[in-house]
C-alpha cells in the first residue's frame, strides 16, 4: 500500500506508480492504468481516493484533495 500527496507532485495530477512506474494520469476515463476503489468524502467534499494500479496491483491512497479544494476556492 502506497499514499501519495497530490498536492507534492508537479503536473496536473499525473504521476507514476510508485512501484512499477506506471503513468497513472485523471485524464485515463476508462480506467485503463487504474481503477478507483473507493472515494473518501467528509461533509467538506472528497478527501481521499484509493486506487489500484492495473499493472502490479499496488493499492494507492492519493490524498491532497482538500488543501486543492481549498485553492480552487
Amino acid at each position: 500500500m502506497y499514499k501519495l500527496d497530490l498536492t507534492k507532485i508537479e503536473g496536473h495530477g499525473e504521476f507514476p506508480c510508485p512501484r512499477c512506474g506506471t503513468a497513472i494520469s485523471p485524464d485515463d476515463a476508462n480506467e485503463e492504468e487504474y481503477t478507483i476503489l473507493e472515494p473518501k468524502v467528509n461533509k467538506h467534499g472528497l478527501t481521499e481516493i484509493v486506487i489500484r494500479c492495473n499493472k502490479c496491483t499496488s493499492i494507492i491512497h492519493l490524498t491532497g484533495f482538500d488543501l486543492l479544494q481549498k485553492l480552487a476556492d
